[in-house]
This record gives structure tokens, sequence and C-alpha cells, in this order.
């Protein structure tokens, strides 16, 4: 031990720590633990503290488990039920796991936009892994589909008034993050915004017509409460992403001569997954349970679904210069899966 300083602290030197830990291990001080201990003294001492204490707590700590790590009681306890029904908890939980795909999915976005020497290699492996959430996310949407008693969601939706999925805004987020603003504008807006200001290009943001009234065509409640709480966010995040977003960072790339192929396959995946296969899955689970013949039953949040999730109506496409004339036609008419097969065949 002679080799380390001793410094005091509350009485107790480091030596006498250091050997108190490794006496109640019962290890060895071999040359691997002295080098890793210079090391942290290192680090304590540049950052003003004082080792000794850190030490103690290390000799004092419970160790960590699994549950009290991913807080797995208080993530257990966040289903409240509004109805009796035992089909409403599933719906809970598929709610909360797909935010939490959401929240995976921003995190990588992030990591992308504030990236100091952005690469096309980081990008797009950063790309695929935001494409494997939303893999996991539309081939488990068949719980939503078919995991549920008809009778059951019929009942206690009603309790969930004006809630309504259309309200997630992480998903809005990711939106933004993924594309040019001006894409998220309605189609017969585009063109005519395409210079305009954030806040301009704002007020014509194609979700807002997939949230009116259907008899009136006003704004419906659940469009107001989500405006209301996200407005200044999704405006504060389209602004520092309008140069950062990921069409204008491949862009650059390209520019500077970077090989932008394998990313070009992964984020025309992407603009599949976001803009086809998830609003398909839901429209595929809103006829599901909410198609009536002959009048349709309204969404929670009194939206016109039927409008507002075919991808075919939207047009919404992320990425259109990555997409010839002819697929951005065939938007959303069922040839998703034979694209992709495509592209994998192409590179």
């Amino acid at each position: 031990m002679s080799s380390f300083p001793s410094f005091q602290a509350g009485g107790i030197s480091t030596s006498k720590t250091l050997l108190t830990i490794f006496k109640t291990k019962q290890m060895e001080l071999t040359p691997q633990i002295k080098e890793k201990l210079a090391l942290l003294q290192e680090k304590y001492e540049a950052m003003g503290q004082d080792m000794v204490s850190y030490l103690d707590g290390l000799l004092y700590a419970d160790f960590l488990t699994y549950w009290d790590y991913i807080h797995l009681d208080t993530l257990l306890s966040l289903q409240s039920p509004k109805t009796p029904f035992p089909d409403e908890e599933i719906f809970i939980m598929y709610h909360q796991i797909t935010e939490l795909y959401f929240k995976l999915s921003l995190h990588e976005c992030k990591q992308v936009a504030t990236h100091e020497n952005l690469t096309a290699k980081f990008f797009t492996e950063r790309v695929k892994r935001i494409n494997a959430y939303f893999n996991a996310l539309t081939t488990s949407f068949e719980v939503m589909v078919n995991g549920m008693e008809k009778e059951q969601f019929l009942k206690f939706r009603m309790s969930l008034l004006p809630a309504s999925g259309f309200q997630s805004g992480q998903y809005r987020m990711i939106e933004i993050s993924a594309t040019d603003f001006t894409q998220l504008v309605d189609k017969s807006k585009r063109e005519g915004l395409a210079k305009a200001s954030i806040e301009e290009k704002f007020e014509y943001i194609y979700w807002k017509f997939g949230a009116t009234e259907l008899a009136t065509g006003k704004q419906t409640l659940t469009l107001k409460q989500f405006i209301n709480k996200y407005a200044a966010q999704f405006l504060a995040l389209a602004k520092e992403r309008e140069h950062s977003n990921f069409a204008s960072l491949y862009k650059q790339l390209e520019a500077k001569g970077e090989n932008v192929s394998e990313l070009a396959e992964e984020l025309r995946k992407l603009d599949l997954y976001v803009n086809v296969e998830w609003p398909l899955s839901h429209y595929k689970s809103a006829v599901r349970y909410l198609e009536k013949d002959p009048v349709d039953i309204a969404a929670t949040g009194g939206t016109n679904w039927q409008k507002y999730l075919p991808p075919r109506f939207q047009k919404r496409i992320f990425y259109p210069f990555l997409w010839t004339d002819d697929q951005m036609e065939e938007w959303g008419k069922g040839w998703v899966l034979s694209v992709l097969q495509t592209l994998k065949s192409k590179h």
C-alpha cells in the first residue's frame, strides 16, 4: 500500500480505507487494481474531490438490483384504467410501450442532429436503430388490431374522450427531426409556403386537418388541447432543426462528397415506416374497431380517421429527392414490401 499517498479525510487515510475494502472483499491488490486506483485518484484530484469519501461510499453502498435500476415497481404501477373492462389495460400498456419506442427514436435523432463531426457512417447507424424501433412497433401492432375484444373496446373508449393517440407529441417531434418542415405542411399548401416562416407553415401543418369536427369542420377539443400543450415546443424544435433535420444533414454530407448510398437506403426505409406502414397499421386497427355499416364510428378525438390515416391521402414524404415520381405517385397503395425488397436487391 506504500505506493499510494495517504490523504486524511475525517481521520481515515486513503491507505486504510483501501485496505479495509480489500480485506472485506478478500481481494488481492494486483497491479491492475493499483493502476485503476491511481487513475481514480487522478480523476478525483482533477475535480477537487476527496477520493476517500467516494471509496467509503463504495464500501457501504448496497449492490444494485435489476428492479431498482429500471424502477420496475414504478413502471408496473403506471397503468390506471378508467373502467372495469380488462382489455383497457392492454390498450394502456401498448400505448406506453409505443411512447418508449418514440423516446428511443428521439434519442437517436438528437445524437445525429448534435454530432459535432457527423459522418455518413454514424448517421446511417443511428437511422438503422430508429428503423429497428419502428419495425418493432409496426410488427407488434397486431396487439392493437386483434388483441382486444371489440365489444370491450367500444365501451371503454367512451371513457377516454377527448384523449386520442393523435396527441402523441413525441411522434410529431420525430417528424420534425426527420425532414424539412415544409414537408409537414398540408400537401395543398406546401408549394405556396415553401419560403414562409416556421410559424406560417405551422398554421397549415398536415395533422391539424386530421382533427376537425366531422360535421362543422372546426377544430376538435382534442386538437385544441394538443396545440395548447405542445405548440411552443414544436415551434422551438422546428427552428432548432431547420438545418439539422435528417433531410438537411443528408444533403450536407452528399455535398461534401461522402458516400451516402447506404444512408439513402435507410432513410427510404424510415420514410416508409413513419409515413406508410405506421399509419396503415392504425388504419387497419381503426377499420377493425370503428368501421360500421352504414355509418363509421368516430374516433375518440373526433378525428376524421378515414381521410387522415391512409397515406395516399396525405402524401407525406420526408425525402422526395430519394424517390422517383412514379414511386411517389404510388405512395401508400400497397407496394411497401415490394419496394423494400427492390431496395435490398439494388444495394
